[in-house]
This record gives C-alpha cells, structure tokens and sequence, in this order.
C-alpha cells in the first residue's frame, strides 16, 4: 500500500513548514567506487494523497543545496495553487544522501567507530543517490510515477533513474540539466572545492569546519548560476566609487547566507557528485542511453544558462525518442530554473496537456 501523508505542524502554511518522515535501513548500502554506507537514514517529505489508481505520484528531485520541502523553494510550480499541488497529486520529494537536511551525510556518526564522518564521508556518485531513493521507493509502495521533475542536479537524478527503471516514470520534465557533467562544469566545482580545501578548519573535527571555505565557494558559485547581463542589470554603483562594490558586497553576502544554513562537507561531497553524471558510463554511450528512455520527456533549458546550456538541452531532445524541448526566457542564468517557475510551470502545462 502506498503511504498516505501524516502533517501536523505549526505554522504559517502547515504543509511548506511541516516536517520530514524518515526512512532507516540498518543494511549496508553499497556505493558505485566499492565503499558502503554501514547503514542509511533518507528524509522525505509527502504531500496529498495518493488517488484510487494511483496514478498521481509526482517525484520531485531537489539540486545540490535544497532540502526534501519543494514547496519552500519552488513556489510557482509547487504548491497548494500550483500546476503541481497536494489537491490533485502525491507529491514526494526526497533529501538526497551526503546532504545536511536529514539524510545520512558526513555530520552524522559511523557506527563502525563512533565517530563523525566529516572528511571521511565516502565519494558518492548520482547513480549511488539514484539507488538510495529506490530504496525510498519500495518503503512507500510506489510502482508507477506520473511525472519526475528536477532541475540541475534534480534533472541529473531523474534522468538516471528513468534509464535505470525504464517503465517507472509516464512522463519526465528535465530542467537547465545535462546527460553528462561538462568539463566546464567540473572546472567550476573544482575551483569551488578548492576554496573549501584552502579553508584549514574544513580538516577540523568541528561539526562546523570549512564555513569560510564554504562562503568563497558559494560566492564562486555565484558567477556560474547568474551571468553577465544579471550582475551588470543589479550591481552598478555609483559614478567615481573606489571601495565597497555593489558586486562584492553581493558576492559576500550570498556566501554568508549559505553558510548559515549549509555545512561544508556536505557541499563538498554533493559538488563532487555531481561531477559523476554519466548516463552513458557503462551504457554503451550517452546516445545509447538515452535512447532507452521510455517516459515522454520535457526537456526545459534557461536561457542565458552558463552552467547547463542550450548545446546540452539539444543533446537531451535529439537523443531522447520523442522528447520535447522548449526555452524559457530570462536573465536570471542558471538560477532561473528557480526563479522563473511560472514559465516553467505554463511549459509543463502544455506538455501534460498533450500528453495525458
């Protein structure tokens, strides 16, 4: 039987400010390099209920520092009043494993020696995050998903588990992602990876070790999410300053932001996971592999998007059978598969028009 969801909290909103359920399993989990996980801990959220046929699962995949609450941070597309709400959907989102939002990640104690991981959190690749929400899965009973959405590192994780379970999803929406990590991206987050190692307290035993490392990062990060045309639009100053740029000021800003609600090795670990996406690692090939999609797929790139770009957003609807592919506007960047949620939300909207 799937799952019904249990949401009693106290708030503004009782279902974007409830709780996460958790799901344990004290068996080893075997990770792609050949480590394990001596046991695993998932958080997830649930919102709805799952209708008579249940035909009305949404599975939806968060990037690299959200948590496993798509209606905190994708307002406009999720939500009581959006394309995709509790009314008319089972919606489950999972925190994906290695993050600092409930699930198994390198704050957390090895059994094995009583001691916190930190540094020594195994490498996790997006195959190994795929297979843990597989595990999720089986726990609430699910056989068939109506839609998988994420976007960036979401996208990554969708687009594997519908090669890996070809007759799981009906229908796909992938987001400012890619079939592969490009070398440009991977230069990215190593720099960012670097700034964190440059950090001496990130080799600490402190829970907190690398925060400073961790705003440089983030603020490097910055760079690739926005572009051009979104800093020179937001960050002028004054004709004649000399000290105290509006870009830097902002720059600071987003990198102390994060640290305040992020950990450092988590953001190490997911950032180097992400560089592992290949769908075709094994398949045969990237074209092989995504030929064996089975879903109906919507592909959704941003434009102006540095990290993930249209050449990729092309590679996912030419291979892909039957895929869609459609543009939304903005000058947002990468961020704007964020922002521009309602754009996103009218795409989607059309697509499951057509393809009830």
């Amino acid at each position: 039987m799937l799952k019904d969801t249990k949401k009693a909290h106290l708030g503004l909103n009782p279902l974007e400010y409830s709780q996460p359920e958790y799901f344990f399993t004290n068996s080893p989990f075997p990770l792609e390099n050949g480590n394990e996980l001596p046991e695993l801990r998932i958080a997830y959220h649930t919102f709805g209920r799952v209708n008579e046929d249940r035909s009305n699962v949404v599975w939806v995949f968060h990037a690299l520092t959200a948590n496993a609450n798509p209606l905190e941070w994708w307002p406009g597309l999720i939500g009581e009043d959006d394309l995709i709400n509790p009314k008319d959907h089972f919606i489950v989102c999972a925190n994906i494993i290695g993050s600092c939002y409930g699930s198994t990640g390198p704050k957390d104690f090895d059994i094995r020696n009583g001691e916190r991981y930190l540094r020594d959190f195994p490498n996790l690749t997006i195959r190994d995050i795929v297979n843990a929400h597989q595990l999720l899965q089986a726990h609430l009973g699910i056989d068939e998903i109506w839609l998988g959405i994420g976007g960036s590192m979401g996208g990554q994780q969708a687009l594997e588990w519908s090669i890996q379970d070809k007759r799981l999803f009906k229908h796909l929406a992938l987001v400012a992602t890619s079939a592969k990590s490009s070398p440009w991206g991977i230069a990215i987050r190593a720099a960012q990876r670097m700034a964190i190692e440059s950090d001496p307290s990130f080799y600490s035993s402190s829970p907190k070790g690398g925060w400073k490392g961790l705003e440089a990062a983030r603020a490097m990060a910055m760079i690739s999410y926005r572009n051009h045309e979104t800093f020179n639009s937001s960050q002028q100053d004054p004709e004649g300053q000399l000290d105290n740029f509006s870009a830097e000021s902002y720059q600071r800003y987003q990198g102390e932001k994060l640290g305040r609600r992020f950990d450092a090795r988590t953001y190490y670990t997911l950032n180097k996971a992400m560089d592992t996406h290949d769908v075709g690692r094994g398949r045969r090939g990237i074209e092989n592999a995504l030929s064996q999609v089975k879903a109906k797929v919507q592909v959704i790139g941003i434009t102006g998007d540095l990290l993930f770009t249209e050449a990729e957003q092309q590679q996912l609807h030419s291979a892909i059978p039957d895929a869609r592919l459609n543009f939304v506007p903005s000058k947002y960047g990468h961020d704007g598969f964020l922002v521009e949620a309602k754009g996103i939300s009218n795409i989607l909207q059309n697509f499951l028009n057509v393809h009830q």
